[in-house]
């Protein structure tokens, strides 16, 4: 039963990325008034918003965009940073709503700050944990306990990161709008675009939550 829980996620996943990857394609044919590129958003909504602490930088990659709360840089991939696509527009701004999370202390961001470094250890050990619990799971069942307790701060990280990742999206669509970036021909498609990749965070997040109760299942039927 686990296994086809784990599969028909994966199916889930591998199909809305590639939605969003068709979807990123085709919206970056559609070009924004003003000929402005991602990175020209990137400043423009900053400024806006009454930002000049932070960067607006280029990394290399496809859809290889985030905000780093730690150094203050917007990070736009190469085909964002120098577009002057609806598609770009749309993630240049949504990476730039974590930016204005970050200046208003948004709460859920900075529960996602906090659990970072917490994430990064047990996303670091807790597969090789839950591995060794299973295998010794009658004779040292607190193995398989604290596995599943560190998955279940990823699983907690998944969650906490639905709010901050869709409230960005509405960040950037109600500014795209008010700025006149985008008008009434192409708004749609940054909306839909920013709604896409928003879907894969809410799958990221049931997945992680399905995988945990299988764990936890496993652990409750150790003496069956």
């Amino acid at each position: 039963m686990g296994w086809i829980i784990f599969i028909g996620f994966a199916i889930i996943s591998y199909l809305i990325q590639a939605n969003l990857k068709s979807k990123f394609e085709r919206y970056s044919e559609i070009p924004v008034d003003g000929g402005l590129t991602g990175r020209d958003v990137a400043v423009k909504m900053l400024r806006d918003n009454g930002i000049y602490d932070v960067q607006v930088t280029c990394t290399p990659g496809f859809l290889t965009d985030h905000y780093d709360p730690t150094k203050k840089t917007v990070n736009l991939s190469e085909d964002v940073y120098h577009s002057c696509s609806v598609a770009a527009a749309a993630v240049a701004a949504h990476e730039c709503g974590h930016a204005v999370q970050h200046a208003h202390a948004y709460a859920p961001l900075r529960m996602r700050s906090g659990l970072v470094p917490i994430v990064s250890f047990a996303s670091s050990w807790m597969q090789w944990v839950l591995l060794i619990g299973m295998f010794t799971l009658n004779v040292f069942p607190g193995i398989m306990l604290f596995g599943i307790a560190l998955f279940a701060m990823t699983t907690l990280f998944s969650f906490v990161t639905l709010p901050v990742e869709i409230d960005a999206s509405r960040r950037a669509v109600n500014w795209l709008s008010r700025a006149g970036v985008t008008n009434r021909s192409n708004h749609g498609a940054a909306v839909s675009a920013l709604r896409s990749a928003a879907y894969t965070y809410v799958v990221a997040a049931l997945g992680s939550l399905a995988s945990l109760v299988y764990y936890i299942m496993i652990y409750m039927g150790r003496r069956e």
